[in-house]
Parts: C-alpha cells; structure tokens; sequence
C-alpha cells in the first residue's frame, strides 16, 4: 500500500518489536470503544467515503460539479453583496469592533557579521499591534479619496509593488470602493517584467514599500514615462533628489490625510458594479513574459464563495498568517476569504515566519510563535523545506529517541489511513514539532504546485491537522478544487468547488480521453463566475485559452491534464507543457520525474530536461547542501562547496541515488535522468530561475544551463 511505502525506517530488535507491537494492540483495542463513542471522527470517516462531485450528464466529458451545487453553482458569499466594496461594507458592519489586521513593531534591528564575513540583518520583534475592521474601512475610504485628489479617475489602472502587509490590503480595499483598477505586480520580479507591467497598464501611480524604491524602482522610474506619483506606504523615504522631474514622491499617512479632507459629495457613481475590473494581476510568468490577468469584483467574490464553503467552522475565532505574496492568487483570495468572515490576519514574511527564520535573532521569536495562528496556507517549496528540516532533526536525535519518534510517526500513518486519530501520540510526540507553527494550527492550505504525498502525510501526522491541497489559476481567480478536511488521502486536489464546474477535454496528443477507464483523463476546462475576463491587452492569447459554450458558461483551458476518481475528486497527472517525446517515441512527463526525485534528501530542487533528438532524460539538480557534504566525505572526496558540486566524480555517485530514489517511486527507467548538473548556487526568484511561488521557469532554466545541457548531450542539441 501506499502507506507502507512511505513509513520511516528503524532499527529496533525484532523480539523488542513484537513486544511494542502487541502493547499498541492492546492499546488500540482499549481506546477504541471510548473513542467510538465520544469523539467526532465516526462522522469524518463517513464523510470521507461520500461521493463529493458528480457529473451533470452520463455524456463523456460532461462536468462535474460539487454535490452541494449540482443544480447551481454559488456565486454570491452574502445576499446583495456583489462587488467587493459591499463585502467590506458588511463586514466592518458585522465585525466592527473586531480586530483584523496586525503587524509586528520592531523592536531592534542590528546587522550580524557572519563567519564568511558577510552581514546578515537580524531583527527583534515585539507584540502584535491590530487594527479594527472599522480603523481599516475608515483608512481605505480615507486613501481613496486621497488618490481620488491626486487625480485618480474611476475606471483607470493603479499599481501595487509592495510586500504583504496591512497597507497592501488597505490599499486593495480603497482601489475596490473607488473603482480604481488595482495593478498587482511581485515584488520580487525583475527590472524589465516591472517595466512591462508598468508601460502595458499604462499607470500614472504606484504604491511602494521605501525599500523597493530604492531597491528596483529608481533604476526603472525613468523606463516608465507616464508614472506621475510614487506613493510610499511605510514613511517618507530619505532620497528624494533622485526622481526624474514630474515624479512625485508621497507617503501613504499624506495621502490618507488629503482625503480625510477632501470633499466627497459625487461620490456614489464611482461605486463599481459586479463585471468591472477589480484587479489586473500579472502572473509570475513561468513561461515567458508575464501577463496581465483581467479579474472581475464578480470573479474574485465567486471564487472566495467557493473557498469558504470548504473550511469548515471559519469564523471569528480564527487567526490566520499571511506572508506568501499577496501579489498571487492564492494569499489574495485567502485574505479575502478571512477578511469576509470575521477572521484575524497577522502579518509576517518568509524571513520572520519562525524562530529559526534568517531574520530573527538567535534567542527571540518568530511570528508564528508570536501569533499562534489557526490557518496558514503555504507553497510545496515551503512545505518541503519543513519536512526536510524536521526529518534532519529527527536522524540528530540519539537512537532511543529517533526510533520512538519512527514508531509514532508510523503509528499514526497506519490510524490516519483508516481514519482513526491518536490524541496520545498528538500530545506526547508530535507536540514539539506541532509547536514550530506555533501550535493551533487547525487547517494548512497548500497550493501554487503539486505536493508531494510523502510531505503531506508528514504535515499531517506531525502538524496533527489535515492539509487541504488546492488547484486553481489566476485566471480563475483562484478557485477550482481544494480537498474536504476529513479527506486524507494523498496526491489529489479534492473536488469542484461549489462556484464552479470542470470537465476534462480529450487530449489526442498525450493519449488522455474522457473515455478512459478506470478513470476518465484529460485537459482540465474550468467553468463558473470566478473564471476571469482574459489577458489584459492579448486578445489572441484570451481567444485560445478562453471559451464560451452555447449556454453562455465561460470556460478556461487551463492546460492541466487531470482524472476523476469514483467520488469526483480531481488528481493531476499531467501538464501539457511538461510533457516532451523523446527521439525513441517515449513520452516524459518532466513534471512526474521531478516530483518523484524531490524526495530525496539530497535534493533540494531539481528541473529534469528532455529534447526529442536525444533518448535519454538529463536535470538541473540544486544539492541539499548537508547531505551532499556528507556523501562527499564517505567517498573520500575533499574541496569546496563549488568543487564539489563540479566534480564529475559527485555527479556520478549523485546519479546513483537519484536512481534508488527513481525506482522507489516507479518511475520508467527512460524517465530516469543519465546525466546532471549539480548547481552550487540554490534557485530563488531573485535569480529569475524561479518564479515567486517557486515554480520552474523552464525557458530561463534551459538558456542558463544551455552550456551544460550541450555537454551532457555531446554538442548537437537542436
């Protein structure tokens, strides 16, 4: 089973094994009629098993919808509320008093001098300081009417290049009152994608953080002829001189203050309605240059409608982290989702996350621990990285404890797979662990990428709550599945969410038909009101990954090949993209073979390449640094970081356990990679190899490797 597959290994005397075995029996056939009786999880079990979509028609390729919208999909969170202005409106009705936003003060900043000699900047953070849903609504209305002095007309495209934080939302809210077309770009893009987004949308201001000022902006300004206002949303930056002349730099407290002040009487036709642009959001571009995606107040507000429904229990007492770039989808909607009913968003970033995060001071707290939220969501790559980190832990752990943590872990998988939960191991073994996200976590939310089983049973079991995985694209604002929460299974994305329909359309080329048995395979269509207007200025481009079907349902091609198991959840299996022939007729799903390697301890990231004039698979591996430096040193290898990584000799023996590693994951030996580059330095978005959510950028990964991929395929790469 898939189970036993991914239980940890011991080393415990087989006698001693028995022994341990037969006191869990007995341990388990004790507990089990208490449990039976007065614990919740008969109804979860229940639950689990229930079908959760359904197709509307027995026609091949008919869409599938959530059995709790067959007959109509749900499209509106609160009656009447169908612009995101009114969703606000109701909220700081209803929530008033209520706190909602919440920023760390710093308390001391320092610069710490590292071993190497370089200096690494370490904060210490005090408490949380929040403000009401009403000190918000009074601050956005206050910003909007300020831009509104400074020129800003209904209708017309204003720029965010910010990190997360309370201004970034208060912001949003102001741009959603006013009609303002909110300009959403990462802050971690390059210079000539900023300009691009910049000079597309054609935008006269921009907020900002003084950091990215001065980090990115002020050596683009002049790029970006039109830009009349730099608005800073954390205080006055200290170099003014520098801006072209016509550019003027404001800081958010100034421009807040004209509108406190300004005269508001013809306000009321600039509200928007349900179809205006609430937001152009440019994606972060993993195969070329970003686009600008065109999503409506109606899109997003079907697309949270849908989310909600799916987190059970949401509501005031809920506190949930924000830190992922509120630039995508995912954190946008998610904020949204909490802001709408009645949550706590604190705000933090990957740098203060946890105790051991770059930024905090050895000794001091991290946000999480501050915080305690009850919701997160996170990226695979985030994910993994706890995983990794925690499993390194546990082999530094003496033998006694590591194979009690072993026995737990495998324990709980065994419960888990059935159903069951283990309240003892809970508060004795993994309670420790369970502390590093602060300890109340009650749901993970993971999307952006797929997520490896073997790391969500980890957060599962050592987290102790369930992981919902989602699917969903920009261009449907966001929404598409995310798992129920009693669901504990592996590797699928959960079913429709009730604001929206998919279907699976053949894709001959692959060899995916909806016919298909066990299970009906192919592209993913999604269609519902979160499925957006299109690409900003591409008309081609929304013509071919957009369509319309004759009872006017908007549908998006998302390129995402997919199957529906019996009870309607949706597992991923393919990308059209992702798939390349190689020259003997193979198909290679490059997306399969790097899930399956990034496993391995070894690997922190990896990109396999396949061309169709070769036979054979090769890849980019970035090494788990440790790991590496340990298999170094047991064959005898001495050098640096950088020889190491060069050596072709590591290369080889690298090689071998990705191998091992193929193998155990049932991968074909033609996806096998035969040849790698091992790459000293790790892939970040700063470097342009990966994109914010820390997906692959094939094409810059291709042109950077170009000299490399040539060696390992003798020079004749077409």
């Amino acid at each position: 089973s898939q189970a036993a597959k991914m239980k940890l290994k011991h080393n415990i005397n087989p006698v001693l094994l028995q022994f341990i075995n037969f006191i869990i029996l007995v341990y388990s056939f004790v507990t089990y009629i208490p449990w039976y009786i007065f614990s919740g999880s008969r109804q979860a079990i229940a639950k689990a098993k229930q079908v959760k979509a359904k197709p509307v028609n027995n026609k091949p390729g008919g869409a599938y919808r959530s059995v709790n919208s067959l007959h109509c999909l749900a499209s509106v969170l609160y009656p009447g509320c169908d612009t995101l202005d009114k969703v606000f409106k109701y909220a700081k009705t209803k929530f008033k008093d209520k706190k909602l936003l919440g920023t760390r003060e710093i308390l001391k900043e320092e610069d710490e001098i590292q071993p190497s000699g370089k200096v690494f900047k370490k904060v210490i953070l005090g408490k949380y300081t929040w403000l009401s849903y009403e000190d918000v609504y009074i601050k956005a209305v206050n910003f909007g009417n300020g831009l509104a002095v400074l020129g800003q007309q209904p209708k017309t495209n204003i720029a965010i290049f910010c990190e997360t934080r309370a201004e970034w939302m208060i912001a949003a809210q102001a741009c959603f009152m006013c009609n303002y077309q909110l300009v959403t770009l990462y802050a971690t893009l390059g210079g000539p994608a900023i300009v691009h987004g910049l000079n597309e949308t054609e935008v006269t201001t921009i907020i900002t953080s003084k950091e990215l000022m001065q980090t990115k902006l002020k050596e683009i300004v002049s790029q970006v002829p039109l830009l009349r206002h730099i608005i800073t949303v954390d205080g006055k930056p200290t170099m003014w001189a520098e801006f072209p002349k016509g550019v003027i730099v404001h800081t958010m407290a100034s421009v807040q203050a004209m509108g406190a002040k300004a005269d508001t009487g013809n306000k009321q036709q600039s509200r928007p309605v349900p179809s205006d642009i609430a937001v152009i959001m440019y994606t972060s571009g993993s195969t070329g240059v970003p686009k600008g995606v065109m999503i409506s107040h109606c899109n997003i507000i079907a697309g949270i409608t849908g989310m909600a429904e799916r987190i059970p229990n949401l509501g005031e007492k809920d506190i949930y982290i924000g830190y992922l770039p509120l630039a995508h989808v995912l954190e946008l909607s998610a904020e949204l989702v909490c802001l709408s009913h009645g949550c706590r968003i604190g705000y933090s970033s990957p740098q203060t996350l946890a105790d051991q995060s770059s930024k905090i001071k050895k000794g001091s707290k991290g946000d999480v621990t501050t915080l305690k939220p009850t919701l997160m969501a996170a990226v695979p790559e985030i994910m993994d990285r706890i995983y990794k980190n925690v499993m390194n832990k546990v082999n530094e752990m003496t033998s006694f404890q590591r194979n009690l943590f072993i026995l737990a872990y495998n324990y709980k998988m065994e419960q888990i797979s059935k159903g069951y939960t283990t309240p003892l191991c809970d508060s004795l073994i993994f309670r420790k662990v369970r502390m590093l996200l602060g300890g109340k976590i009650r749901i993970l939310l993971c999307g952006g990428a797929p997520l490896s089983a073997a790391t969500q049973r980890f957060m599962n079991i050592c987290f102790c709550c369930p992981v919902g995985q989602g699917y969903g694209l920009t261009e449907s604002a966001g929404a598409g599945t995310i798992t129920e929460v009693w669901d504990y299974t592996t590797g699928r994305v959960g079913a429709p969410l009730v604001c929206c329909e998919i279907k699976l359309m053949n894709w001959e080329e692959g060899g995916y038909y909806n016919t298909d048995k066990p299970y009906p395979r192919g592209e993913i269509l999604i269609g519902g009101q979160n499925v957006t207007v299109g690409y900003y200025k591409n008309e081609v481009r929304t013509r071919k990954d957009f369509t319309v079907d004759e009872n006017g349902q908007r549908w998006l091609h998302t390129g995402d090949i997919g199957e529906f198991h019996q009870d309607g959840c949706l597992k991923i299996i393919d990308r059209k993209k992702d798939l390349v022939k190689l020259q003997a007729g193979e198909y290679v799903s490059l997306g399969k073979v790097e899930a399956a390697l990034k496993n391995s301890p070894l690997v922190d990231n990896i990109c396999a390449y396949a061309s169709s004039f070769h036979s054979y698979v090769i890849g980019f591996v970035v090494p788990n640094q440790k790991e590496l430096a340990e298999l170094a040193r047991k064959k005898g290898f001495k050098g640096t970081w950088e020889e190491i990584c060069n050596s072709p000799e590591m290369e080889k023996e690298v090689l071998k356990v990705l191998a091992e590693a193929a193998m155990a994951a049932n991968l074909e030996k033609f996806e096998i990679p035969v040849k790698i580059r091992l790459s000293p330095d790790p892939w970040t978005p700063e470097t342009g190899l990966v994109t914010d959510a820390f997906k692959l950028k094939r094409k810059e990964l291709t042109a950077y490797y170009q000299m490399d991929i040539e060696r390992m395929y003798g020079k004749n790469v077409k």
